[in-house]
């Protein structure tokens, strides 16, 4: 005789919902307080309540290929002139090596401007 599940461990029906639905929804007292709380928290740039225990080291691997988020900024057109080799080995690195030469340059000022 097969085993009887129990109505609490069969899965939900996912609904289907819009964006006006979730805009329209009535949020209970507990839910605007635990909101507040989190959006408080947020603008303090308080993260002490997160625990980060399950989340796994980043290996080796994964740190070698980590690349710099770019600012949406306006960049300057400038002439550079540069040494054939060190032109040759930024294209060796692949497409965006102008974007490379930029990526160097400001984490080189990023490190001066650090404190010692």
């Amino acid at each position: 005789m097969a085993k009887k599940s129990s109505a609490s461990s069969q899965p939900g029906r996912l609904k289907s919902m819009t964006c006006e639905d979730i805009r329209n929804r009535q949020w209970t007292e507990k839910e605007r307080r635990a909101l507040r709380r989190a959006a408080a928290r947020q603008a303090a740039g308080d993260d002490s309540h997160i625990n980060f225990e399950d989340i796994p080291r980043l290996t080796p691997e994964q740190l070698a290929r980590m690349v710099r988020l770019r600012d949406v900024r306006r960049k300057v057109a400038v002439s550079v002139r540069l040494d054939p080799r060190v032109l040759s080995w930024l294209k060796s690195k692949g497409k965006g090596h102008l974007t490379r030469i930029n990526d160097i340059l400001t984490n080189l000022m990023e490190a001066e401007r650090r404190p010692s």
